[in-house]
């Protein structure tokens, strides 16, 4: 193409002026030649590789070299506890497991190793700053995701702590975006739910562990939906107990309580002390009554067998049976009595001087 400067074109001056490339002549300048352009940077180039015929088998060799460093770099080593996620152009292919791996270098394939067996901590209802079981560690309360509702209407300041892990490598990278900010979130929605369905008693001991693995299963369960591919290890409750602004009147009515369940207990105990034994005793009179029966029917069958035997005599000689029903009975009257009958026989005579020895005797003992 050539130039026609006329005569205040945008250099201005006249008819031989120079072009933008300078040189000027009467048919006006020319644009550099692209051929001599590249021939000179072809001889540039040449001089780098000295030398005549070899420069481009060089050049390949050395373009050859660097891709072969480029493909090296494609090696990669996934540590124990580790799991490798593999892209191909921003997108994910498959999980490698630990040990040596390859993979297509920047930028056409990249590679994530998160570890799978690290056990993460989230705290939930206050921040620890410092080092961890230390003295010089400081804690600070957040009652914002501490305090939440009972089953029966009372506020209640609960501090836990989540432990989780990787479940699935690629769920983790790619399908949430802040992972630890979504197991918070998630956490405080599980155990509000749980909460809101356990009463303040039951949520402070009697159920403790119940709300801890509860939470894990809801926490756990609202994860999955998410696909986090998190697992949850525990969830370890740190601190449960009433609002610091009512602790006090808390606190004196779990003293009441404490005081009504040791009466109940002393109550317990002395009833197990007593019953036990009314029960010995009644089971004893219920022997001795019952021995008692037993005694008083055998006198009495024996009794009506005596009656029997003694009829039976008195049907076969009457005579004879009187006489010794008779004195048997006379022999049962007189057996303890201390006077002497003395048969005076048919004249009335022949009766001895009595002298009562056996008072006598009686006397002499009291006496002594």
């Amino acid at each position: 193409m050539v130039w026609q400067i006329q005569q205040g074109g945008p250099w201005g001056g006249g008819g031989n002026q120079q072009g933008p490339w300078g040189g000027g002549s009467s048919g006006g300048p020319r644009p550099p030649d692209i051929e001599e352009v590249l021939r000179r940077g072809q001889d540039r180039f040449k001089k780098f590789f000295p030398g005549s015929g070899g420069g481009g088998r060089r050049f390949s060799i050395i373009v050859g070299l660097l891709i072969l460093f480029w493909l090296a770099t494609g090696f990669y080593r996934v540590q124990p506890g580790e799991e490798g996620v593999e892209l191909l152009f921003g997108e994910f292919v498959k999980r490698t497991t630990p040990g040596l791996n390859y993979w297509f270098p920047t930028p056409i394939g990249e590679v994530y190793t998160p570890n799978v067996e690290n056990t993460n901590i989230t705290t939930i209802g206050f921040r620890e700053f410092g080092p961890s079981n230390s003295r010089n560690s400081t804690v600070r309360d957040v009652s914002e995701e501490s305090l939440m509702l009972t089953g029966d209407q009372n506020i209640i300041d609960i501090d836990y702590v989540v432990q989780w892990r990787i479940k699935n490598a690629s769920d983790f990278l790619f399908n949430i975006r802040n992972p630890e900010a979504t197991v918070k979130l998630a956490s405080e929605s599980a155990i509000r739910e749980v909460v809101g369905q356990t009463t303040l008693e039951d949520a402070l001991a009697r159920k403790r562990t119940l709300v801890e693995t509860t939470t894990r299963d809801v926490l756990q369960k609202i994860l999955d939906a998410y696909g986090a591919g998190v697992f949850v290890a525990s969830i370890k409750l740190q601190k449960v107990e009433p609002p610091q602004q009512v602790i006090d009147a808390f606190n004196d009515v779990q003293r009441a309580k404490q005081d009504k369940e040791r009466a109940e207990n002393e109550a317990v105990a002395y009833q197990n002390d007593i019953v036990p034994k009314a029960k010995g005793e009644a089971e004893r009179m219920i022997q001795e009554a019952t021995g008692y029966k037993e005694k008083m029917i055998r006198e009495a069958e024996g009794e009506a067998k005596r009656f029997l035997s003694v009829y039976e005599a008195y049907k076969g000689n009457k005579e004879v049976t009187k006489a010794r029903l008779y004195l048997e009975r006379m022999q049962k009257v007189f057996k303890d009595s201390e006077k002497v009958i003395i048969d005076p026989g048919k004249n009335g005579t022949g009766v001895l001087p009595y002298l009562p020895l056996p008072e006598l005797k009686k006397r002499t003992s009291g006496v002594d």
